[in-house]
């Protein structure tokens, strides 16, 4: 086999084949102990506190001799274990769909065509395209090499990148990894410079970086700001309510003689006032709010990133592909002292003028462009030269001149089929191509005038040259070396994505900043924020100017411009740094390697998943599955939704857990009868769980969540304000089922009665405390034009069971009830909802206000 000339006459596996050799050897990835069992998650559920006190009761139960009391609670124990499997599963699946779309991507020719796909789908005999800045996913055999660096530390520790050569008839073996000119790359490693194609050898275990036993990095769970203030909430409360059993226990031994009903009685207050719910809600509200945002084409790699997302002051976003649709189309033409404009419809003959233009134009792109702008071109050569001399499909490429840092301009020399014609065809930055042609002072001046004319308007603009040399001589090493002859200015328009200007007025609604950074032209970035609303659009840092300031100016011009342009990537980072440097909480775009180290610093790291590279992707907090900065607001705006519906669910649970709390130890301290029995505490927490992680979980967001400003970086989940409400719902509802408590028993009805009633009316309001807290703005009335599925479940459920429950000989006799009759259920529903009232009634008056 000789080496292919060009990557299209390689084919690749076909899809079919593809799927047989991923059944053969598996997924290209490493063993990894991760992912939790089933098992894993139930011995899990055991060790909860929860558990071991249900446990603690069915077993004092059994000592009592009330033997259906102890099964009963007992059988509680499986159907808490069954729901907390189920929550617990659910996250799992949720966090396994997350790691699945998190794996590094992959460049593959199969069946002919160029395909990306994940990387745990690479199979051996697979072509692997490999590009400066991507991951390489599998070891392989290299094909075609062009110019490739790659660093191997990881492998073999050697800080400097080692050179690549091809060896398309190599024997298909790997070899072991360390030196230069070797014609193997390594799963894992690096491409720093260049590009090349190499046929996958080995995936998975059979890769070196498995031979050696190393696991590929995964990201920890960081303990973020809520688990930290929830984390203290918890230990508080638990010593609050361990010191409360203890006193329960005692006081009750010591005042009524009996200390195994004084163990009950506190066990009960102990599971009334642990709130083991707040991790549920941490875990499920975080994992499956990543799992919501992926669904809108953001990946969240880092959780942290969710709570911050609500914080985010300034998008710093990328112009091409993110605010454009980086598809670009031929507008305008200058040549010879003139300007054309392409007709957008009309296909009427071009001015010969122009033709040599495009002509060129075409030989220095690639001859099947990937592209955009070289698509672009290409298109308008078909449409407008097709029956000319000016296309030139026999002609064969000889060479070619890469774009370099140094010189932004490739040049591609070609040979005519009568072998006598040598032409070079130079297209790139005009100050490029001007600079390849030897303009003077005086030339270059007309040249900018005729480039500010056209970026004014928005366009891209490129330089075209062209030259020729003599058969006889050999090709230069530079391109500087041609005599060039500058041809004339292509201008391009890449428009922008319709749903960008709807997303930037969202931004200015809820006080973030959108900055924009781009390499073109002043002018063109003017254009394009006029077209999307961004604001102020007269004011501009170019890139040299940038680097020109001293950090203390850079700071005062950055808090009134919002647009940077002619910006290379390496200022990214001194950009970022200079919001941070004014307290700002900055979110930024990239793509590249050299933006690596801007993602990393910004609060808020934001990777293209399209044209993104592995090193990007790695940096970031997020990958745009989509390149589309609505996908980013979207993403901000469900960051503040999950943060909100986090703050109600956790509102929730202080509230509801007052009156459990305190109709647990009031009557012990009065000398009642006990109103709550640990089966009680076990319905209540049916309803508890699901609605605290499921219902407040899929609640949408606020109406006013993109009217508000964003949160204080610093600002606390658990602040005094909601604290305060929160315990006053609760002690509200602990008034309410006192009275009706005390009442029923002062008008002579029995303990089963006063208990039946008083549960009944606890129930209730729990459901007040589920509907009241959807929303703090919004009333009841209005929320339930909201959907959420998951309410009605909770209420439907809730519903049912309390029917049985009341009206079932053996759960009457079980929960120690008297059957109501119609007018007390009627006294529950008014007590339980009056309970609430003066909270709907806050919302009202705040609305007026």
């Amino acid at each position: 086999m000789s080496e292919p000339a060009d990557i299209r006459e390689l084919a690749g596996l076909s899809q079919a084949d593809a799927a047989q050799r991923l059944r053969e050897h598996g997924y290209n990835e490493l063993p990894s102990t991760e992912t939790r069992t089933i098992w894993a998650i139930a011995l899990d559920v055991v060790r909860e506190p929860m558990f071991l006190l249900l446990v603690a009761c069915g077993v004092i139960y059994l000592f009592l001799g009330d033997i259906e009391e102890a099964l009963m609670l007992l059988g509680f124990v499986f159907v808490v274990m069954g729901i907390t499997l189920y929550q617990e599963r659910k996250t799992e699946r949720a966090l396994e769909a997350l790691r699945d779309l998190s794996s590094p991507r992959a460049l593959v020719i199969r069946d002919g065509q160029e395909q990306r796909i994940a990387g745990r789908e690479v199979v051996p005999g697979d072509l692997l395209v490999v590009r400066e800045g991507d991951r390489v996913p599998a070891d392989g055999l290299l094909l075609i090499s062009q110019n490739l660096l790659v660093d191997e530390s990881l492998l073999t520790g050697e800080s400097v990148s080692v050179r690549k050569t091809a060896a398309p008839n190599a024997e298909p073996k790997m070899g072991r990894p360390g030196g230069d000119d070797l014609p193997y790359i390594y799963s894992s490693t690096l491409i720093v410079h260049g590009h090349g194609v190499a046929r996958v050898l080995g995936t998975g275990v059979n890769t070196e970086i498995g031979k050696i036993g190393k696991a590929l990095q995964t990201v920890e769970p960081e303990e973020t700001l809520l688990q930290k203030e929830t984390g203290q909430l918890v230990r508080k409360m638990a010593m609050v309510g361990l010191s409360a059993c203890a006193l329960i226990i005692v006081v009750y031994g010591l005042t009524r003689g009996n200390w195994l009903e004084g163990f009950l009685a506190g066990i009960t207050l102990a599971m009334a006032t642990l709130p083991e719910e707040f991790p549920v809600v941490l875990t499920i509200f975080l994992a499956l709010g990543a799992w919501r945002i992926s669904q809108n084409n953001v990946l969240t790699r880092r959780v942290p990133a969710i709570e911050t997302l609500g914080s985010a002051t300034v998008l710093c976003v990328d112009k091409t592909g993110t605010l454009t649709q980086n598809r670009m189309t031929v507008c305008k033409l200058f040549a010879h002292d003139q300007f054309y404009d392409i007709p957008a419809v009309s296909r009427e003959t071009m001015p010969e003028t122009f033709h040599e233009l495009v002509e060129f134009s075409i030989l220095a792109s690639q001859k099947d462009p990937f592209d955009p702008m070289e698509k672009a071109i290409r298109l308008l050569g078909d449409q407008y030269l097709a029956q000319t001399e000016h296309l030139h499909d026999d002609w064969t490429l000889i060479h070619a001149y890469p774009l370099s840092k140094e010189l932004l301009a490739l040049s591609h020399v070609w040979q005519s089929p009568d072998g006598v014609e040598f032409e070079i065809a130079a297209k790139g930055s005009p100050e490029a191509i001007a600079n390849l042609c030897h303009f003077d002072t005086t030339q270059t001046q007309e040249l900018a005038r005729a480039i500010n004319r056209m970026a004014n308007e928005g366009l891209r603009v490129l330089g075209v040259a062209k030259s020729r040399f003599e058969k006889t001589s050999d090709l230069p090493a530079e391109q500087h070396d041609f005599p060039f002859e500058f041809l004339g200015l292509i201008a391009l328009a890449d428009p922008i994505r319709q749903t960008v200007p709807q997303a930037v007025q969202e931004c200015y609604t809820a006080g973030i900043r959108v900055v924009m950074i781009t390499g073109d032209y002043p002018g063109t970035a003017q254009n394009i924020a006029q077209q999307i609303g961004l604001t102020p659009s007269d004011q501009f840092i170019t890139g040299p100017e940038l680097e020109r300031m001293s950090e203390e100016e850079l700071r005062q011009r950055i808090k009134h411009v919002n647009i940077f342009a002619r910006v290379v990537p390496e200022q990214k980072l001194q950009i970022v740094n200079a919001f941070k440097a004014n307290g700002e909480v900055v979110a930024m775009t990239g793509d590249g390697v050299n933006d690596a180290p801007a993602l990393k610093a910004a609060h808020i790291g934001i990777a293209m998943g399209e044209r993104g590279t592995d090193v990007a992707r790695e940096a970031a907090a997020l990958v745009l599955l989509e390149d589309d900065f609505s996908s980013i607001v979207q993403a901000v705006k469900l960051g503040r939704r999950i943060f909100d519906n986090i703050k109600k669910a956790i509102a929730y649970i202080l509230a509801i857990h007052v009156p459990i709390a305190g109709i647990s130890l009031i009557p012990v301290l009065l000398k009642w009868p006990l109103v709550l029995l640990p089966v009680h505490i076990v319905f209540l927490e049916l309803i508890i769980d699901p609605a605290c992680s499921v219902v407040f979980e899929a609640e949408s967001e606020e109406a006013n969540v993109m009217k508000r400003p964003p949160r204080g970086p610093k600002e606390s989940l658990l602040n005094w304000n909601m604290i305060g409400l929160s315990l006053l719902q609760g002690v509200s509802v602990l008034v309410i089922i006192l009275a009706v408590f005390g009442i029923t028993r002062m008008i002579g009805h029995g303990d089963a009665d006063a208990r039946a009633l008083t549960f009944t009316t606890l129930i209730v309001a729990n459901l007040g405390l589920i509907l009241t807290n959807r929303s703090w703005s919004q009333t009841i009335a209005q929320t339930l034009r909201t959907p959420n599925k998951a309410l009605w479940w909770v209420i439907g459920g809730t519903a049912f069971f309390l029917a049985i429950v009341l009206y079932h000989p053996f759960f009457q006799a079980l929960f120690q009830f008297d059957m109501l009759h119609p007018i007390d259920l009627v006294i529950c529903v008014a007590a339980g909802s009056v309970s609430v009232l003066w909270f709907e009634a806050l919302k009202l008056m705040k609305a007026k206000r």
